[in-house]
């Protein structure tokens, strides 16, 4: 069932106004449960980037947002953070409508991280060194971390309203203005979101909003009046807008694809185990980039491993996404689903052992659903354990001791995330230490929004979260001043 919730919209939001788009093309918003229209959107035209561009820019040079006293940017933001609160449950809802998250994870994830990321980019901002006196034997200089302009912020359809506050907090705090083009598929909370940033008190112009296909967003991009692109999505995709922001020397950070390996070594607490990979392999429906879909364990211990992982998953309830007791909805849509589909036929032809899923749930002809999948005796190589699936399946990869291990953990384009489970903490640091990759959590400890996140290899380019994620939203300025300015400052 659907929550009733979602509405279409004739606007896009432009220099603090809802105005009509340039063009009557229109993006339909479909259920991954009913596999149905749920709502309509304008399709943005590159008029309407253009517009979108003129009105950040404006903001930028003319506007008070770059100029207001950082707790004034705080307070805006903090009255955001309020007015998520109230309208929590709204947020969830059509979040669940449009991608198919579960509603317990909705509520619980989707819609208390931006709330959590406001805190800890707020509280990062008011120790953040915008401006600092250096001395030095040949001279002083007052150093001003000033903003790096308009900033294109593109989020994908996975965490819509978690990833748009994941790019566009720093943003604001940093005085920047921001043209905001969420997925398609997943443009309904944006709307919210932009609307209630808009009721908080943010000035014109700062944000605008455009939903937009892939030709659009790539004029995005490339526009010469964005100094800096802030992206989530793929490896394939990131590098298309690496070669077009290299091209013309445009900031950038990508947040990319990922193969995250757990490994699991020999003295691991399976309870522990188990309690961290229900979410952390299977949340949002294998739809997200850091899950830990690579399960490296004792070979000696992979059949006891299986065996617990099947119990788990049995008690993970497949089925409508609006339902609280559902753990694993649909996938996002048809295509995503075949895509899906065609890796689990792969791993069981490249000779994976198929110990569960594999199909499509018994019960469910309507929606765009997968069982959980979990193939064993992955070979490293394999496809499945190669390439970014997207979807509710992982590969258990049997090891014979920690450098193969290590080895097999590292043995992978990707870079973004990883897992070690032992109960020998200080030997866990060590390993997390030699995988070449941005996050290891260490028996299931999340690193948190004060610490940086990002990926290497194909997982991206640049951190987010931490003092490192205002860092790429400002540009450094040295200013040589006299000695006695330099006392008073």
């Amino acid at each position: 069932m659907s929550s009733a919730l979602a509405s279409n919209h004739d606007t896009v939001f432009i220099g603090g106004e809802w105005v009509g788009p340039a063009s009557g093309d229109r993006i339909d918003v479909i259920s991954p449960l009913t596999e149905q229209p749920i709502a309509a959107v304008p399709s943005g035209s590159r008029e309407d980037i253009d517009r979108a561009v003129t009105a950040a820019t404006r903001a930028l040079h003319a506007g008070p947002w770059p100029d207001m006293a950082l707790e004034e940017r705080i307070a805006i933001l903090q009255r955001w953070r309020e007015l998520i609160l109230e309208h929590k449950e709204e947020l969830a809802q059509l979040i669940t409508d449009e991608m198919g998250a579960p509603i317990t994870q909705s509520r619980e994830i989707q819609v208390a991280n931006p709330v959590n990321i406001i805190d800890a980019y707020v509280a990062i901002a008011r120790e953040y060194p915008f401006r600092s006196v250096r001395r030095s034997t040949n001279g002083q200089a007052l150093v001003m971390r000033e903003p790096v302009g308009v900033v294109a912020a593109v989020v994908p359809w996975n965490m819509p309203a978690s990833l748009l506050a994941q790019k566009v907090v720093p943003a604001l705090l940093a005085g920047c203005t921001v043209v905001l083009k969420p997925a398609p598929e997943s443009p309904l909370d944006a709307y919210l979101l932009v609307r209630l940033l808009q009721e908080a008190g943010l000035p014109p112009g700062v944000i605008n909003l455009v939903v937009a296909d892939r030709e659009v967003s790539e004029y995005l991009v490339s526009h010469p009046g964005v100094a800096k692109v802030t992206f989530t999505g793929s490896s394939a995709a990131g590098r298309r807008i690496a070669e077009i922001c290299g091209h013309d020397f445009r900031r950038f950070t990508l947040e990319l694809g990922g193969k995250s390996a757990a490994v699991v070594l020999e003295d691991a607490d399976l309870d522990v185990v188990m309690s961290s990979l229900r979410l952390g392999s299977f949340r949002n429906n294998g739809q997200i980039c850091s899950l830990k879909t690579r399960l490296v364990v004792p070979a000696s211990m992979q059949a006891e491993f299986l065996g617990r992982l099947d119990a788990m998953i049995e008690t993970m309830p497949v089925g409508d996404p609006h339902d609280d007791l559902t753990q694993i909805g649909p996938l996002v849509n048809a295509r995503q689903r075949a895509r899906v589909e065609e890796y689990i036929l792969k791993g069981s032809q490249e000779g994976a052992r198929l110990v569960r899923g594999g199909g499509r749930p018994a019960g469910l002809d309507r929606g765009w659903f997968v069982e959980p999948t979990v193939f064993a005796d992955v070979d490293p190589g394999a496809t499945i354990a190669q390439e970014e699936i997207f979807g509710p399946v992982v590969a258990v990869i049997p090891y014979r001791d920690e450098e193969e291990a290590i080895a097999i953990a590292n043995y992978s384009d990707y870079g973004l995330n990883g897992a070690v489970f032992t109960t020998d903490v200080e030997r866990g640091v060590q390993i997390a230490r030699r995988i070449h990759t941005g996050t290891v959590e260490l028996n299931g400890n999340p690193s948190g929004f004060l610490a940086p996140m990002g990926g290497v290899k194909s997982s991206g380019v640049g951190r987010e979260f931490g003092p490192e994620g205002i860092d790429p939203f400002v540009e450094l300025k040295a200013i040589g001043i006299p000695g006695e300015l330099a006392d008073r400052l």
